[in-house]
């Protein structure tokens, strides 16, 4: 019999003596559902001082729209627009590209004032979490030779997550300032920062930053 089918012989055989002996379940026969209350977090990832070069960088003004970013939904969002409208008011400055989203039942005209587009700066509209599906965003970086992303706006573990795991995937560095990026939950803005930079290929090619640490 292979060494396998003996280890998991063995692992149920312990847990029907701890269950008959009336011990509690061992760690490896639980799931995350019975530890959850129980694990801490870890340290948090360091946040670095970044230097962009504006030829080669685009920033990503990501969902901050009137539906989303709110007092009601997530107030987290509306103390986060002026840190996004200083470092957009300095990627205009530097003649960056800037592009922003808008997700499926919003429009252009909902993204907030402070940090609404310029004329001759993209919109792509009608988005998912992932703004590289069904957009033609790639395509975008690649016409104007972007080798890093500056990913800022709302729902954290939606839009930034998932985007900037796909510029990562895709050979594109990712520089994620925290103080821009928001949730509805304190928790998912955690998860986020602590995914970025310990999911694997992802990690490697992601720097967690603040608005204040970045120069040009």
């Amino acid at each position: 019999m292979r060494l396998i089918d003996w280890k998991i012989r063995l692992m149920a055989i312990a847990g029907v003596l701890a269950v008959g002996m009336g011990l509690s379940t061992p760690a490896w026969c639980q799931t995350i559902m019975d530890e959850w209350a129980g694990v801490k977090a870890p340290p948090p990832p360091e946040l670095k001082s970044v230097t962009i070069d504006p030829k080669v960088t685009a920033l990503l003004v990501l969902d901050p729209v009137r539906q989303g970013c709110n007092v009601e939904r997530r107030p987290r969002c509306l103390a986060s627009i002026p840190k996004i409208q200083a470092l957009l008011g300095q990627a205009r400055a530097k003649k960056m590209t800037v592009i922003f989203t808008h997700y499926t039942g919003t429009a252009a005209g909902d993204i907030l004032k402070e940090v609404a587009p310029s004329a001759g700066e993209a919109v792509l509209g009608g988005t998912t979490g992932d703004k590289f599906i069904r957009t033609d965003l790639e395509n975008m970086l690649k016409d104007k030779g972007i080798k890093t992303v500056v990913l800022v706006g709302a729902a954290a573990e939606g839009a930034v997550l998932l985007t900037g795991s796909a510029a990562a995937m895709r050979g594109i560095d990712v520089i994620v300032p925290v103080d821009g990026v928001s949730s509805s939950h304190i928790y998912a803005e955690q998860y986020t920062a602590w995914h970025l930079k310990n999911a694997p290929t992802v990690g490697q090619r992601v720097t967690l930053t603040r608005t204040d640490l970045v120069a040009y």
